[in-house]
């Protein structure tokens, strides 16, 4: 049986034709070919598919860690602190520093740098405590203020109650009574008023130039500036400011300064009251006259500016706090402001504000000389440079008073 079975298998595949059998293997060659391209494609993907999740892995950043996280934090917190710690303790010490630095300067002073005005002030307080020690020592000193237009003013004091010269000199030397005119610098460096102001001086060596810039508006900062420059210059027990429209008998001025010579802090001049003035066009306009109350008020009790006279400690006082202390519109409500809050004795003295009409004269035929005269109507002398040499003569002390007079 089995034998017929191979037989007809042999019968079959000799009456097959050849082209058969070659497609029948082709074929079989073709299908196991794509069964094997398919496999290794797909391990070859899967291969790639695995590498990519890899290098994917490798460059995403590790999750953060939360221990660690807080514990930076925490170390960073604790750092600024001990930083602004040691700050604070840094600025502590430095309060102190210049606590004891204060407690050291004769008295303390506002530094500002945003005017010229500032600096030279600070700059002449620096000069009074460097000078202290090399001051000449005089009895008065007496600033005439004045200004560039004023040379004829200035010319007929020289010839009626203001020695000249070797007089002058001598006056310094043997009574201690020291006279200048006044008189800062033009906004212009080395302008011509400026050169005229030195040629002058050169003439009569009276005159006394001051770190401040002329102007009007500016007479309280010019006022200032005396005060702190005679100060350094001179260890005076008074220090007078008069205007260059104003009369004076030296003799008179000496005696009644003398008279209050014991006293350590003394403001003297003819006091007044006036009212503030709150209209722009009125000629002494207070800016800040709400700062004195209700509308119509009054100033508080001040030396009339014409003339008046401070002692030493009242001198000092103002030259080492010269930043600090207000200037108001008016020179002589600005005086009184700096010292109504300290304890000065307010002298009122009436022979320093005669009127030059006929209350001079009267006074001294009586034998009570007036020490200086103007017109109140004008602020000084109406007309002073034409009518001071009558005045002179009429109201004048004899000139040996001020070489008697017992300082």
């Amino acid at each position: 049986m089995k034998n017929r079975q191979n037989k007809l298998e042999r019968n079959l595949i000799s009456s097959t034709p050849k082209w058969v059998v070659a497609a029948v293997i082709c074929f079989s060659f073709c299908a196991i070919w794509m069964l094997f391209n398919h496999r290794w494609g797909a391990a070859v993907d899967s291969n790639e598919q695995t590498s990519l999740r890899r290098r994917q892995q490798q460059l995403r950043p590790n999750p953060p860690d939360d221990h660690n996280c807080s514990s930076k934090a925490k170390e960073r917190a604790e750092e600024l602190l001990r930083t602004y710690k040691e700050a604070e303790e840094a600025i502590k010490a430095l309060d102190i520093s210049i606590g004891k630095l204060r407690g050291e300067l004769p008295s303390a002073t506002i530094q500002n740098d945003h005017t010229g005005e500032k600096s030279s002030e600070r700059n002449v307080s620096a000069k009074l405590a460097n000078t202290k020690n090399t001051k000449e020592k005089a009895f008065m000193v007496i600033g005439i203020n004045t200004a560039f237009s004023s040379r004829k003013r200035r010319d007929s004091l020289r010839e009626t109650w203001m020695p000249q010269g070797e007089e002058l000199r001598k006056l310094e030397r043997e009574k201690g009574i020291v006279i200048r005119f006044m008189i800062g610098h033009s906004a212009t460096s080395d302008s011509i008023l400026d050169l005229a102001i030195d040629l002058e001086n050169e003439q009569h060596n009276d005159i006394l130039r001051l770190e401040h810039v002329e102007g009007y508006h500016e007479l309280t900062a010019k006022t200032k500036s005396f005060i702190s420059t005679a100060a350094a210059k001179w260890d005076a027990d008074f220090y007078v400011k008069v205007d260059d429209d104003v009369h004076v008998n030296l003799g008179t001025l000496a005696a009644t300064l003398a008279s209050h010579r014991s006293k350590p802090r003394v403001y003297i001049g003819c006091m007044k009251s006036g009212p503030v003035l709150s209209r722009k066009e009125s000629k002494y306009h207070e800016p800040e006259y709400w700062k004195f109350g209700e509308a119509g008020n009054k100033y508080f009790r001040h030396a009339t500016g014409q003339i008046y006279a401070i002692s030493r400690d009242l001198a000092a006082y103002i030259s080492g706090n010269l930043p600090i202390l207000h200037k108001y519109a008016n020179e002589d409500v600005s005086l009184g402001a700096w010292l109504i809050g300290l304890e000065v004795e307010h002298v009122n003295d009436h022979s320093m504000c005669c009127r030059t009409s006929q209350e001079c004269e009267w006074k001294k035929q009586a034998g009570s000389t007036c020490a200086a005269s103007f017109d109140w109507t004008c602020s000084g002398i109406c007309r002073s440079v034409e009518r001071i040499k009558g005045i002179h003569t009429r109201c004048g002390e004899d000139p040996s008073t001020i070489w008697n007079v017992v300082l």
